[in-house]
């Protein structure tokens, strides 16, 4: 049996921190307490030595390595120069959620963390056989997180009060109709009591 990573979806400044172009998305978060969740789970994660790996996108300002013009959403996105550099402040982790040792696979293009990134190669190479998920959103980047896992050979746990979309019904629906045929869902306090059960055997 391999080791256990949590993965970290897009937690980032210029997504649902202060820096957001996203309130919708950032009232979900406030919501559900996604942020004080992820930071408990990370916490409880991080003392029974489970990898912690912060999934991040940003753009190169000369959009080197991003397909521009593929996707409606990201069209729209980049009308503004300055969204989501690299280097800036809304493309860093939020601060609650960030700790030294922890790992940060960033992507340039697409919506999902394993397509062009290295992040399959890390956690292979960490012995991981097993992700769960956090963050955002249920509209793009955790089903395609899980769906991508799944494909890869991981079994996957979605963290159903630490990841959020929009709008409400329909982030639900997809942890109804989606994400459970693809992943094993809980919520961050069982999850927490099941690794200090474990740290402790």
């Amino acid at each position: 049996m391999g080791k256990t990573a949590v993965l970290v979806m897009e937690m980032q400044r210029g997504v649902v921190g202060d820096l957001t172009k996203f309130p919708d998305l950032v009232e979900a978060c406030r919501r559900h307490d996604v942020i004080a969740n992820t930071a408990a789970l990370l916490q409880a994660a991080r003392a029974a030595g489970m990898p912690v790996i912060h999934c991040t996108a940003a753009f190169r300002p000369d959009r080197a390595g991003s397909h521009t013009g593929n996707c409606p959403f990201i069209v729209a996105l980049l009308k503004d120069p300055a969204h989501m550099l690299d280097g800036t402040p809304p493309v860093a982790v939020l601060p609650e959620l960030w700790e030294e040792g922890d790992l940060e696979s960033r992507r340039h293009h697409g919506f999902s963390p394993f397509t062009g990134t290295a992040l399959d190669t890390t956690l292979r190479s960490l012995g991981v056989s097993a992700v769960v998920a956090t963050g955002v959103s249920l509209n793009l980047g955790i089903p395609g997180l899980a769906l991508e896992a799944v494909n890869l050979g991981y079994r996957v746990t979605v963290v159903t009060d630490a990841v959020a979309g929009i709008p409400e019904d329909y982030a639900q629906a997809v942890l109804r109709h989606t994400i459970s045929l693809l992943a094993t869902r809980t919520t961050t306090a069982p999850l927490i009591e099941e690794w200090k059960a474990g740290a402790g055997r």
